[in-house]
């Protein structure tokens, strides 16, 4: 796959709505800005801890935007319905095909350029670095965030939704698992992180966890600093940080070591 050039800051782009001025969101859309879309029953959730820190700073300096759709919005009836019991029976209930289609056409229909759609599922494929890498390269991503027991199942065929999963345990909703994706790609944007370096030198980004890390004061509760770190000498404190993390990923994810070891082969 072709990387696309980093984006620069986006550009303020007008277009038209039938919506009243104070039903509009507070932030314009951003032409050119990496987008995440939201698809939700709680909207408000967002943009929760991403609006803190290096995430919220790249927010408001438009390095990147977020639209959220609510599903509410596209309920049935006067109590805006949006689930019904699990065809079949069972417990629980189940977002409605119907209300579904209208939500996730909306946000479609303002996507701009190359943007995945994911529901987050625990039955999904697992979200890795190599994933925030893939998604950090496209235009954005659409994510709809499940409850309940889930969605119904003609949803994802029909638009081809992928299904992520942030990891092998369930959640109430998908709002908790889309913030962590979304912290993880939006730090890997040009401009978002003040050292660039930083997203080189993590854990998974060379297939090996990090490295373990130290700062002032030198000597803490008798603990002190390794005195290779102390020596000015960049060659030796490279050798010994590659050795900690092989040794911390041997010891910790042999699963990774593997995955490192064959691909050294």
């Amino acid at each position: 796959m072709t990387e696309k050039k980093p984006k620069s800051s986006g550009r303020i782009s007008v277009r038209p709505t039938l919506k009243p001025r104070e039903l509009m969101t507070d932030t314009p859309d951003l032409a050119g800005s990496w987008t995440a879309q939201l698809i939700t029953l709680f909207p408000q959730a967002f943009p929760g801890v991403l609006g803190e820190s290096l995430t919220g700073k790249a927010l408001q300096d438009g390095l990147w935007q977020l639209q959220t759709y609510d599903l509410r919005a596209h309920g049935i009836g006067k109590h805006r319905n949006v689930d019904d019991t699990p065809a079949g029976g069972g417990a629980g209930m189940v977002l409605r095909a119907d209300v579904l289609e209208k939500a996730i056409t909306e946000a479609r229909l303002a996507a701009k350029g190359a943007m995945p759609l994911v529901y987050l599922s625990p039955r999904g494929r697992r979200f890795d670095q190599a994933m925030a890498r893939d998604w950090a390269r496209h235009d954005g991503v659409t994510m709809l965030c499940g409850r309940f027991e889930g969605v119904d199942e003609r949803v994802l065929a029909h638009f081809g939704i992928q299904e992520v999963s942030l990891g092998d345990f369930v959640l109430t909703g998908g709002e908790i698992a889309a913030q962590a994706m979304i912290d993880a790609t939006v730090r890997l944007l040009p401009g978002v992180l003040g050292n660039a370096e930083s997203a080189v030198e993590e854990s998974f980004s060379t297939g090996l966890l990090e490295h373990p890390q130290y700062t002032k004061p030198a000597e803490w509760q008798r603990h002190a600093i390794p005195e290779v770190l102390l020596s000015g000498n960049h060659a030796k404190i490279a050798q010994w940080r590659k050795a900690q993390a092989e040794e911390i990923t041997k010891a910790r994810r042999p699963d990774l070591w593997q995955a490192y070891v064959e691909k050294d082969q």
